[in-house]
């Protein structure tokens, strides 16, 4: 039986580059999902009219990791959110929907698989959960999805461009 070795001493640097494009992309799924989070950890611990401010700056926070001409496809919605504005409006709206449930919401990202474009751009697709955690209980899954993006580089740092998600249950 013969063995060849893809790998040689001329590919490593480029595996070296993919292995921190692959970290940086992590990281910025992190972030961003921890934002949201956050929201739910400032609900838990905030009087009512700091809660309100600081919700809006979560979700503005949020809205911040897409591009200003951003469009996100979600499963139940008739038509995609566009720009930062739509991003924000929902995220306020969803965030107080949680709110009066009186659940926290938590997010994982995982399963990533990252492609880099020759224009610049990245494709992701990862596996994320959404669970909740109603006070006093034990957190449950609510969704399953597949999210699909498409990363753009601006001003040095990574944003949403295009987001698809889909769900398990309605796929």
């Amino acid at each position: 039986m013969t063995v060849e070795l893809m790998a040689t001493a001329e590919h490593a640097p480029h595996r070296e580059e993919f292995a921190a494009l692959y970290a940086q992309v992590q990281q910025f799924y992190a972030h961003q999902m921890r934002i949201l989070d956050a929201d739910a950890d400032t609900d838990a611990d905030a009087d009512a009219d700091a809660d309100d401010a600081a919700a809006d700056a979560v979700e503005e926070r949020w809205a911040a990791t897409f591009t200003e001409d951003a469009v996100v496809e979600l499963p139940l919605l008739p038509a995609p959110l566009r720009a930062r504005a739509g991003l924000t409006h929902y995220a306020r709206a969803a965030a107080d929907r949680r709110r009066r449930a009186g659940s926290r919401l938590h997010h994982w990202v995982g399963m990533l698989d990252v492609r880099p474009r020759p224009d610049g751009t990245l494709h992701t697709r990862c596996s994320a959960l959404a669970h909740a955690t109603p006070p006093g209980a034990t957190s449950k899954v609510l969704y399953v999805c597949v999210m699909e993006d498409v990363l753009v580089r601006t001003h040095g740092t990574w944003r949403t461009a295009h987001r698809r998600i889909t769900r398990d249950d309605l796929a």
